[in-house]
């Protein structure tokens, strides 16, 4: 045992520090909280004050006891947990629990894992920063609060197995939100004209858009009857000089957001690779909401842009967050050697930092400088104008390495226009009036929800992956897409003189891998805001992320945080408990035309269903919804055609064919057989004839499936998925590689069996 043990949060890290330090040195992991409040109960004492009760994992029970013995054996123990205040907790309950006298305790901190790095933070150790300690614990006792008392609350109003927490539910309604939002959205039809016009001599079209749109086909056909025969000239050239800047360094939330649109990782992936990164040493720590640079960064970086590109390409910048809160001791994410450009590791790992070096190299590198033309181009008669703008790329400089993503999928570079005077004639070639919708709010993706909470200063960069996946995990919402519409779109083109109509399909409203609400999250989401208005307040929210901040700084204290908090939200609980109404999710859909029943859409024992029948008819009809139909929404054309089934579809050999949906999805029934149907089959659709090819099909491969049966022993060989075997009763026994299952007689099958059961 060494004179020295350090104590980090995973054995990655350990090993990546083991290699730089010496035989005096012993590194071991805590594997994360080595103890968490109490799960049996609230594990928090009230009426003292909210004394959080804590108790050690059983899981960590085991590296509890080996850390304690390692921790007496050495001379000066050094806690070196993450230095975030999650990091400072586990630091603060490893001293605690271990019992660690003060003077043999060290606290060191980095942000990237590097012989310097660590070598340094060894240099000046400081004490256990219990302000930032108290943040934690505020934070998590504030969450046990509101998730322990507002739980019972769901399962007794709504549905048994529900919870609610202060972050999860406010990001639960943004989606929620947004998903009425574009239920409500009256999509308004209009005109967008575009112009295709040529220089004399030129083969390069110059595409304009007119500075006017019209609301009517009728007023688009008149503007292009007053273009028949006009001339057209160019009004005005105007050219400037822009400069662009770079983006900034990742913070977690920017990485997350800049992962999802150029690489597709989701918030929960991004985070995953990048703690691998940094336990390698391979970057900076990736939890952190600050966007200042080292000045060895600074001075790696610029030598790592002029060796690599040129001096012009250089310029040191100096970054500083403007995210409330936000620690500016600590780093952005970069990596941790600027000049490796490319790493050892998985394809995932490779592709992640490509990104992060990108973009610190490109944060350091010098403006792009643009020529943006900006032309008019007019007719004879017409008071509207065509409007044209074109960009050239005078100096490249950080554009050579990276252009940020964008959320919208807009062109960065516009096209360059060939050389233009004012007063210039240009040749019209056509001109087309584009039946164009005004566009609805898109849905939430995981990397615009990070951005929106973000903004709103609701949870932290380090919580935003389990929100989105304990939603996910509740079923309150699903990560899936759109579909899309077809919608027929009208276009009237003027070419030659002539003015020609045209219908064309356009699909609209496809989204893919966006955060879709469920029923019981929407219902979840409707019984907090009648009865618990604060929780899911976004400005309320906020306020309490900046007491933790304070309470980081020494500002606060603590338990008035808890205190403040607590009194007002248990009157409401005790309020909501005392009302015995049960919430229910009910919606009439309307009147069944063949029987005059009401259809009503409600959220069932096993999820929303459909009830053709009063409660009390004694023939009532239960349907479930499809997979992302909502109560709110779900129409009666749609509910008639659920109940549709199950629907005879024709007979075979005497017996009557059906098709239902069950639980695994639609299917065919005949006797007392079932048969999935094939993958795009619609159990609403399908004919006799497909239905009987099905069946068929199934009883071939049924046939194919049985190689010997032996009645009286029970003992089948079958063909299974990954060849021949034996069945016996519930047990399937493996046939010899050798062994030709044809040829098998119950003898051999018996002897293969007793072999099986003596190797058990």
């Amino acid at each position: 045992m060494g004179e020295n043990l350090v104590i980090v949060e995973s054995p990655a890290k350990a090993k990546t520090i083991e290699k730089f330090l010496g035989k005096d040195y012993t590194v071991k992991s805590s594997f994360g909280h080595i103890r968490d409040l109490k799960k049996k109960g609230l594990g928090i004492d009230i009426a003292n004050g909210f004394i959080p009760q804590y108790e050690i994992s059983s899981d960590k029970k085991k590296t509890v006891s080996e850390l304690t013995a390692a921790a007496k054996k050495a001379a000066t123990v050094w806690l070196a947990s993450d230095e975030d205040r999650e990091g400072e907790a586990i630091a603060w309950h490893l001293s605690e629990t271990l019992g660690l006298p003060v003077e043999k305790t060290r606290r060191i901190v980095f942000h990237e894992i590097t012989k310097n790095a660590i070598l340094e933070a060894i240099e000046h150790p400081r004490d256990i920063d219990m302000n930032l300690v108290k943040a934690q614990q505020a934070r998590r006792i504030l969450d046990r609060l509101v998730g322990f008392e507002l739980s019972p609350i769901l399962w007794k109003k709504i549905q048994p197995k529900l919870s609610a927490g202060r972050v999860q539910s406010v990001a639960l309604k943004l989606i929620v939100d947004r998903e009425r939002e574009i239920a409500a959205f009256d999509a308004k039809p209009f005109f967008r004209v575009d112009g295709t016009f040529f220089v004399e001599g030129s083969k390069k079209p110059i595409h304009a858009t007119l500075d006017r749109k019209f609301d009517t086909e009728a007023e688009a056909r008149a503007f292009l009857e007053r273009c028949r025969g006009e001339q057209f000239c160019v009004a005005s050239v105007e050219k400037r000089e822009a400069r662009r800047s770079p983006a900034p360094p990742f913070t977690t939330s920017t990485l997350q957001q800049e992962a999802a649109r150029k690489l597709g990782y989701s918030v929960s992936q991004t985070m995953s690779i990048a703690q691998r990164l940094y336990e390698a040493g391979l970057i900076t720590y990736m939890r952190t909401d600050s966007m200042n640079l080292s000045t060895l960064a600074l001075g790696t970086t610029k030598e790592t842009v002029t060796r690599l590109y040129g001096a012009e390409y250089s310029k040191v910048r100096n970054y500083h967050t403007r995210v409330k809160g936000a620690q500016e001791a600590h780093e952005a994410i970069r990596p941790t050697y600027v000049s490796n450009q490319d790493i050892e590791g998985t394809a995932t790992e490779r592709r992640l930092y490509q990104l992060i070096w990108k973009r610190t190299v490109a944060c350091q590198m010098a403006d792009a400088i643009v020529e943006k033309t900006d032309v008019e181009i007019c007719g004879t008669t017409l008071s509207e104008k065509f409007l044209v703008t074109g960009e050239q790329i005078l100096f490249d400089g950080f554009l050579k390495v990276y252009i940020e993503g964008r959320d919208d999928e807009e062109d960065e570079i516009r096209a360059v226009l060939p050389s233009l005077g004012q007063g210039q004639e240009l040749r019209c070639e056509s001109i087309t009036a584009t039946e164009k919708y005004t566009q609805r709010p898109p849905r939430y993706s995981e990397a615009s929800l990070v951005k929106k909470l973000e903004e709103l200063g609701i949870g932290r960069p380090s919580t935003y992956a389990s929100t989105v996946s304990t939603l996910t995990t509740r079923g309150y919402i699903i990560k899936g897409d759109k579909p899309g519409i077809d919608r027929e779109i009208c276009l009237l083109t003027l070419r030659d003189g002539e003015i020609r109509r045209s219908l064309q399909t356009e699909k609209y409203g496809a989204e893919k891998k966006k955060l879709l609400p469920e029923n019981i999250g929407m219902v979840v989401t409707d019984f907090l805001a009648a009865n618990f208005a604060d929780i899911l307040d976004y400005g309320f929210t906020a306020h309490v992320e900046e007491s933790f901040d304070k309470v980081a700084k020494g500002k606060l204290a603590w338990d008035k945080v808890i205190s403040d908090f607590y009194g007002p939200f248990h009157q409401e609980v005790d309020g909501s408990m005392q009302d015995h109404e049960h919430t229910h999710a009910e919606r009439l859909i309307g009147i069944d035309p063949a029987s005059g029943k009401p259809i009503t859409a409600r959220i069932g024992r096993f999820g929303p269903l459909l009830q053709k029948g009063a409660s009390d008819d004694p023939d009532k009809q239960f349907v479930s919804l499809k997979k992302g139909q909502l109560i709110e929404s779900v129409t009666l054309e749609d509910a008639l055609q659920l109940f549709a089934l199950p629907r005879v579809v024709g007979h075979w050999n005497d017996l009557e064919i059906t098709t239902a949906i069950g639980r695994f999805g639609p299917y065919i029934k005949y006797g007392g057989k079932f048969v999935s149907l094939a993958k795009g089959q619609d159990p609403y659709s399908l004919t006799e004839a497909q239905a009987i090819a099905l069946i068929e099909d199934s009883l071939s491969k049924e046939t194919k499936k049985v190689i010997a049966e032996f009645p009286g022993s029970g003992i089948q060989v079958l063909n299974g998925r990954f060849g021949p075997y034996i069945k016996k009763g519930k047990e399937n026994y493996k046939i010899p590689k050798k062994q030709d299952a044809a040829a098998l007689t119950e003898e051999a099958c018996l002897t293969i069996i007793s072999k099986a059961a003596k190797k058990k």
